[in-house]
């Protein structure tokens, strides 16, 4: 009896410790993430690339040009990378109420995210291209506002449910 006991009491542990987290749980953190307030105008963002051992291989600044017209907000994203080379991506991001949808070239299909108090969480396939050829990455984007210049994005990369990576960049909002 005593080991059924401590069996069931590990087994709902670790069911627990697989519970994942969801934008609702950051439903009552201030201040409230709204894309369109926060990326509208200029930002600033510095980020670095990470495998899955953690060591980091990859360090960026980039540089974001953001408007909104009504409900459907641009962002032109400028990496420039520690090695030199450059990358632009621009997102077209439509909002409904709390839930976003965005595409951008390199973006297979749409990105879905919803928001929640501070936080909004993303997910989409992403085309990597790698030494000429291109991998289909998942990923899942976080993004937390600080205050109301600053937020943080960190980005889990997986394929076939593999974690390759993270991706964490800090944003500044001119002004």
């Amino acid at each position: 009896m005593l080991k059924r006991i401590a069996f069931t009491l590990a087994a709902a542990l670790l069911l627990a410790s697989c519970a994942t987290i969801s934008p609702q749980d950051y439903a009552a953190n201030k201040p409230k993430l709204d894309l369109s307030t926060y990326f509208n105008g200029k930002v600033d963002a510095w980020g670095m690339v990470q495998e899955r051992s953690g060591k980091v291989f990859r360090r960026m600044v980039v540089e974001m040009e953001c408007t909104w017209v009504g409900n459907v907000g641009t962002l032109d994203e400028k990496f420039t990378y520690d090695d030199g080379t450059t990358e632009r991506r621009v997102w077209t991001i439509r909002k409904d109420g709390d839930r976003y949808t965005g595409t951008a070239a390199d973006v297979v299909g749409e990105a879905k995210g919803v928001a929640a108090g501070n936080a909004l969480q993303w997910n989409y396939v992403l085309a990597f291209k790698r030494e000429g050829d291109t991998v289909n990455l998942d990923m899942d984007d976080w993004m937390w506002l600080v205050d109301d210049r600053t937020l943080i994005n960190k980005t889990a990369f997986s394929k076939f449910g593999v974690n390759f990576g993270e991706v964490t960049i800090f944003f500044r909002k001119r002004g």
